[in-house]
């Protein structure tokens, strides 16, 4: 098991300063019923916790560089957490709609993303990728991407999980 309980990703070498050796993506999904890799979110992660630390009040700690998101399958819409906002580099509560979001991600890393989203929706399975973004601010960075369904009535209806700079 690898970082945080999730399944291990094959490419975290970085050289010196914390720089990505390799420009390719990782990603990795497994079956929700698998229960030895399977994890809950909710566990690694509290929004509320998240939300609850004032930015301001931490300095330059107090960027956040993790939050929780949520998009809904019958309308694409999406919800945010701060932290995702802070991520991208877009106002907290702006209004985003998930085609422009999608412009954030290098090609690379926005195909390998849409490739796990589709298996996710169409297999019930949660995924994991790294994933390059350009935010808002221009400044390219890594961000771990952790997603699974939401089914009910055995039908996905929602994806949701956490968004991470690394």
């Amino acid at each position: 098991m690898g970082v945080h309980g999730l399944p291990p990703t094959e490419d975290r070498l970085r050289g010196s300063g914390g720089a990505r050796r390799s420009s390719l993506c990782t990603s990795q999904s497994w079956p929700l019923a698998e229960k030895e890799r399977h994890f809950d979110l909710g566990s690694l992660l509290s929004c509320a916790a998240v939300e609850a630390v004032v930015p301001v009040a931490l300095g330059e700690l107090g960027v956040s560089h993790a939050g929780c998101w949520e998009c809904d399958l019958s309308d694409e819409s999406l919800f945010w957490s701060g932290g995702v906002y802070d991520i991208f580099g877009l106002p907290r509560g702006a209004k985003i709609a998930r085609n422009d979001v999608l412009a954030f991600y290098a090609e690379h890393s926005r195909s390998a993303m849409e490739r796990l989203r589709r298996d996710a929706i169409r297999k019930g399975r949660g995924f994991t990728i790294d994933a390059e973004i350009r935010p808002a601010s221009g400044e390219g960075r890594w961000m771990r991407l952790i997603g699974m369904p939401v089914c009910e009535a055995g039908r996905p209806v929602r994806l949701h999980g956490l968004k991470l700079i690394i």
